[in-house]
């Protein structure tokens, strides 16, 4: 039986397309096909990635892009390069390609991407609005957000800014935005259901005690401003977050003391409160690639003000459950890196 067309449906409305013989889902903008595939069907397994970074010792950006097979163990495989070496971006991913907002490249708006279940080097994608430097991302099947950051043309004051901007994953173009957070504030983890995104911690200023615990929530599908979600168990700048559809986890970061820590809290999504301690990682440090699947939360790399600066180490928890990351592997580079972003291909923004 065949109903009669409304005129503008509600976001997350669903159809079946009988022109295609295709579901589609309203994104609260257009009809989009849904994807039914599986990581496994794509890549064998769940595909994490390990994005440029930055060497401190000694000082070198890196361009090389690496992956994991999340669902095993092990060190981490050559992918490609980027485009511009660089650290600090963010990134967002749909189940076929994933997309990149550099920043500390000589391009600093420009934004990346590759197509996950081949091997290869990254390509144009478009530019994001500003040169921004340090923010969260994350992403639902279709698009990928990026929220605050501060203002990188080589030399201070770098004030914190509180835009998000987003793009549509599967077709080229410029950024554009979305909305405001609720503060100015850079350094951020970002995490993902299909409907809502999370961005915690942050910092508003340079200074460490500027370091804070905010937690906001966007709906995806939609755009506008941030609203609050609750507090992370412990104040930090530089940290990461995962997540499947329901959990999600923010690690690591600097606290306001500028101390590393190796601090894991998690909340979960569809409900706003504040973050319950996790576990420990098996390093203390900030500034990870953080990457997931359904069930596991894998972190690589990251710095320390102190030496040796830089690890190789990653390290990997499951997500239902509670307590201390195990070791999963090693990155590519030897010496490690800090700043390197993470993604995947069966991350909680895509159920």
């Amino acid at each position: 039986m065949e109903h009669n067309t409304i005129g503008t449906p509600p976001s997350g409305s669903i159809r079946f397309n009988t022109d295609s013989a295709k579901m589609e889902i309203y994104n609260g903008d257009k009809w989009w096909e849904i994807d039914s595939t599986s990581p496994q069907e794509r890549t064998g397994s769940t595909r994490g990635f390990i994005i440029g970074g930055y060497q401190n010792s000694p000082v070198s950006a890196y361009a090389p892009i690496s992956y994991i097979n999340i669902d095993t163990t092990g060190n981490a495989i050559s992918f490609g390069n980027l485009v511009a070496a660089g650290n600090r971006n963010a990134a967002g991913a749909s189940r076929t390609r994933a997309v990149f907002f550099r920043a500390n490249a000589p391009a600093k708006n420009t934004i990346e991407y590759i197509t996950m279940a081949s091997t290869g080097n990254a390509l144009d994608f478009g530019d994001m609005s500003t040169e921004h430097d340090s923010q969260g991302g994350c992403s639902d099947a279709t698009r990928a957000m990026i929220a605050g950051g501060y203002s990188n043309p080589g030399s201070g004051p770098y004030a914190r800014v509180n835009t998000i901007q987003y793009v549509t994953i599967a077709s080229l173009g410029n950024a554009q935005d979305f909305g405001d957070m609720n503060q100015a504030q850079s350094d951020v983890g970002g995490a993902a259901s299909p409907t809502r995104g999370l961005f915690m911690g942050g910092a508003t200023s340079p200074s460490a005690p500027a370091r804070n615990n905010h937690i906001e929530y966007i709906t995806m599908a939609s755009t506008g401003n941030g609203a609050d979600f609750g507090d992370l168990a412990l104040a930090r700048s530089h940290c990461d977050g995962g997540s499947n559809a329901i959990r999600a986890i923010c690690v690591g970061g600097l606290n306001t003391s500028s101390a590393t820590v190796n601090t894991m809290d998690y909340v979960q999504i569809p409900t706003l409160g504040n973050a319950i301690d996790f576990g420990d990682m098996t390093v203390s440090v900030y500034a990870r690639a953080t990457s997931t699947s359904p069930t596991r939360l894998v972190n690589c790399a990251g710095g320390s003000p102190s030496s040796p600066y830089n690890t190789n180490v990653c390290d990997y928890v499951q997500i239902a459950s509670t307590g201390n990351a195990i070791d999963f592997g090693d990155t590519v580079e030897a010496g490690g890196s800090e700043g390197p972003t993470g993604c995947s291909n069966g991350h909680g923004g895509l159920g």
